[in-house]
């Protein structure tokens, strides 16, 4: 077993069904690399590791710890954490990161519980100061930011998805197979999966570098058309307020907000939202949010960097068609 760094950081990958590295990925193994020495931690199908451990090596792994599993019925984050519990107890890490994710959450809690260790959650940073490692969160809808620290064994901290700039620099690939043995923890099983296969050139959501979200403002689904088009035109991913959902006007999956998705991305154009806590608390640390409303105190120019007071159905058009001839 090799020797693993003193001030080691253990990642945990998440891996999508086709075997590559989730988007989560190069942020985790970025802000490990601002604390300690980036050891990261995935579990995959057979054949999968040495693709798997290249991604890793070339976002900044000094190591990649795998576990390879031959479960057909997978049980729900439970091999997840049986192969954490293995790597933490060999690594001896200073903190464990992991993303904010559905899964990344439970695997954090489930680890956490069975060890004993500390845990923050929905960090948007980390640093290390003279007692150890910090964690950094935006709190109360984004109207503080607040530090948490451990003061007894590793900190287990989940990652806000697009919170952290950071990029760490590529590294040779070094792979290492972990043995694991089975807790036989109880937890839900996938029994069977049904693909369903979606096209889009637009990015996901969760973890995309821009965003144009729309809100009840744009007035009915057609008028929404408006986001798509400023989103195509820019490369972006599209988000919406929770009154856009409910009102119909785009499926829920692309809400942004507190019973929503909380993104991070480098710009973030808000068209015809309010900006109700609610709201902010999903998108608030976008690093520059662009807010056009006709409501000239409407609480999304609080948090904007730029407000445009006006008809998105006026300001939006010249916009694209702005974009369109810098284009040419």
């Amino acid at each position: 077993m090799t020797d693993h760094p003193a001030d080691a950081i253990l990642v945990v990958l998440e891996t999508t069904p086709n075997g590559e590295l989730a988007t989560s990925a190069a942020g985790l193994l970025g802000a490990a690399s601002r604390i300690g020495t980036p050891v990261a931690l995935a579990v995959v199908a057979p054949g999968q590791a040495p693709a798997l451990a290249e991604q890793a090596a070339a976002l900044g792994a000094a190591t990649v710890l795998v576990v390879e599993t031959t479960s057909t019925h997978a049980e729900l984050t439970v091999p997840q954490v049986d192969a954490l519990a293995a790597a933490a107890a060999v690594v001896a890490p200073h903190a464990v990161l992991i993303s904010n994710s559905i899964d990344g959450r439970d695997v954090a809690g489930r680890f956490a519980a069975r060890s004993g260790a500390a845990i923050a959650v929905d960090a948007i940073g980390v640093s290390r100061d003279d007692e150890g490692i910090v964690a950094h969160h935006s709190v109360y809808g984004g109207a503080y930011n607040v530090d948490s620290a451990a003061t007894f064994g590793p900190l287990v901290v989940t990652v806000r998805q697009g919170a952290v700039d950071a990029r760490a620099e590529a590294r040779p690939v070094a792979i290492e197979s972990l043995d694991v043995s089975p807790s036989g923890a109880a937890s839900a099983a996938i029994e069977s999966v049904e693909a369903v296969t979606e096209t889009s050139s637009r990015p996901e959501l969760r973890g995309a570098t821009r965003v144009v979200a729309g809100g009840r403002g744009l007035g009915s689904t057609e008028k929404f058309a408006l986001v798509e088009d400023l989103a195509d035109a820019l490369g972006a991913a599209i988000g919406a307020s929770r009154a856009a959902v409910d009102a119909g006007y785009i499926p829920a999956n692309h809400q942004v907000g507190q019973t929503g998705v909380s993104v991070s991305p480098q710009l973030y154009i808000a068209l015809g939202i309010s900006g109700a806590i609610q709201h902010r608390t999903g998108m608030q640390t976008a690093k520059n949010i662009v807010a056009v409303n006709k409501d000239p105190d409407a609480p999304i120019f609080e948090v904007a960097d730029f407000g445009v007071v006006g008809d998105v159905f006026t300001v939006v058009p010249q916009l694209i068609s702005a974009l369109a001839e810098r284009k040419r």
